[in-house]
């Protein structure tokens, strides 16, 4: 009875820790001012993922290796840019690091990768508006709609990136 109480537990568990649904576009949500937004200091809407397939990180900067080796792997497939779009969000309010530090690693990152969209959550905004795993690296992939088509908590393995890649590759050829 105990092993089924804990399953029950975990599965609502999950569940709930993901408010959004596959192939449903999100509720809208703005990062700016006390909340965070753009390296640049400019304000980040989620209406901004529409128009291109889109890979988003949102990120725990605790936990930024955890897909480095997919993120690595997403940049050598060197899609097309006019369809083709990545954002990186960290999650400043979930580690200890000082936010001035992780602020000026991200100027530094922004300007040796400027096809990526650096963003910062500085009241874990996201987790709350969307339910996204807090202390975690999430990867969502949105269609040119706006359209979730893939989440993930955690670290992707190799045999799943590939089925990540086969997954973007099919919804880039179906816009061409």
């Amino acid at each position: 009875m105990k092993m089924k109480k804990t399953l029950t537990s975990l599965l609502l568990a999950t569940v709930s820790t993901f408010a959004l649904n596959i192939g449903e576009t999100p509720k809208e949500v703005t990062l700016s001012g006390d909340n965070g937004g753009r390296v640049d200091g400019t304000i980040w809407h989620s209406t901004m993922l529409k128009d291109k397939l889109h890979v988003l990180f949102y990120v725990d900067p605790d936990k930024k290796g955890d897909n480095e080796a997919f993120l690595e792997a997403l940049n050598a497939k060197n899609y097309d840019k006019e369809q083709y779009a990545s954002v990186a969000i960290i999650n400043l309010k979930a580690t200890w690091l000082p936010n001035f530090a992780i602020e000026k690693k991200l100027k530094s990152k922004q300007e040796a990768f400027p096809n990526i969209i650096y963003c910062k959550d500085k009241t874990k905004y996201l987790v709350q508006e969307w339910e996204l795993a807090d202390d975690a690296s999430n990867v969502l992939i949105f269609d040119k709609e706006g359209k979730l088509i893939y989440q993930k908590v955690g670290k992707i393995e190799a045999d799943e990136m590939q089925k990540i890649f086969a997954l973007i590759e099919e919804k880039l050829n179906r816009t061409n």
